[in-house]
């Protein structure tokens, strides 16, 4: 059985005279109850060690004074130089008040696991908060991950999380030009990011119209994708060729999927495919969508009306750009929204009706 992690919690002198456990029980359960002459910051820090106590009734006093702290005396301590364990457990206490959490998210004392926490939680503004933390994100990969991973960080916070990691601070597909960064180039950052033990792998993940690689290749390259961290993944989507695009493009996280669409190196028909993709996520249609340049070509636009995955205001919109033909394959299709094949049939009648 695993042993309870042992939690160390650095108290003053003043203030460890009241968690003390050689303390008696009642001095410690009066303790409890909240009522000490201490700073808001120590008066917590008291508090979370007796919830801790081995004595039942000191700790269930302690736990419910911690959880019911004045409002003025918690906004001090979550903006206060609190231990990094008090932090954490209050933000664990008041997962459902966003505005507690944002403090918590503000101050320099919250430790890197807590921030990871409140990064996967239902909060906007504590998302945005979290992206503007250039310091902790290139330091923990697992917040970026926490970050790449809720549904509620949209394309401008994963923007700014890309400019972190070393993109360019473009936000739009035309504000690169295809293929600006050679194989060389390429070549050198990817061997910088990932060390020489990608060793022949990297000519495979970075030159354009290289070998097809064999099947041990591929299997090869699955593991090497696997052992990356999220940033490194978003690093690669950039400097890496089709065939780590093309796997990248599918990854779970967004950050990832969205550098791969965003990679000055893409072409034309590898947005095509990624339109036509069910297994990439729904914010790189949109970015396609959103793409007067890639919008031009009539195949991307009759893959996004097509593809179930497609969000249903960037499919309807151009719907009204298709030949009759493939409209009344929408219109027959039972794979696409029935919104989508409503529309089509609608267009259809109308244009019936115009002859």
């Amino acid at each position: 059985m695993a042993q309870p992690q042992r939690i160390r919690l650095a108290l003053s002198q003043r203030a460890a005279r009241y968690a003390s456990r050689e303390a008696p029980v009642p001095a410690r359960l009066l303790a409890a109850g909240g009522a000490l002459p201490l700073p808001p910051p120590e008066l917590a820090a008291v508090l979370f060690a007796l919830a801790h106590d081995p004595e039942p009734e000191v700790r269930d006093r302690a736990r419910r004074s911690l959880a019911d702290l004045p409002d003025p005396v918690l906004t001090a301590v979550l903006e206060g130089p609190t231990p990094a364990p008090v932090l954490s457990a209050l933000a664990r206490l008041h997962r459902e008040d966003a505005a507690r959490l944002e403090r918590i998210a503000l101050n320099p004392a919250t430790d890197d696991e807590t921030l990871v926490f409140l990064a996967r939680l239902p909060h906007p503004r504590v998302v945005e908060i979290l992206s503007h933390n250039q310091e902790r994100m290139l330091r923990c990969d697992a917040l970026v991950d926490a970050l790449g991973a809720n549904p509620l960080t949209g394309r401008a916070v994963i923007d700014r999380i890309l400019a972190f990691l070393g993109r360019p601070g473009a936000t739009d597909p035309e504000d690169e030009e295809p293929g600006e960064i050679g194989d060389e180039e390429a070549e050198a950052a990817l061997r910088a990011l990932l060390g020489e033990e990608v060793g022949e792998l990297c000519t495979a993940l970075v030159r354009e119209g290289g070998p097809d690689l064999d099947d041990k290749a591929r299997r090869n390259l699955h593991r090497t994708l696997s052992r990356l961290t999220v940033a490194q993944r978003a690093r690669l989507a950039r400097f890496g060729n089709r065939e780590a695009r093309t796997l990248l493009l599918r990854d779970p996280n967004r950050i990832v999927a969205i550098a791969a669409i965003r990679s000055p190196r893409i072409r034309e028909d590898e947005v095509v495919a990624a339109a036509r993709s069910r297994g990439v996520c729904d914010e790189v249609l949109r970015i396609i969508a959103d793409s007067r340049e890639w919008t031009r070509n009539y195949q991307v636009k009759l893959a996004l009306c097509a593809n179930p995955r497609t969000p249903l205001p960037s499919a309807m919109r151009f719907l009204s750009h298709l030949h009759d033909r493939d409209l009344r394959v929408l219109v027959k299709s039972r794979e696409v929204p029935a919104a989508v094949s409503a529309q089509a049939r609608r267009i259809l009648s109308r244009k019936e009706g115009r002859k």
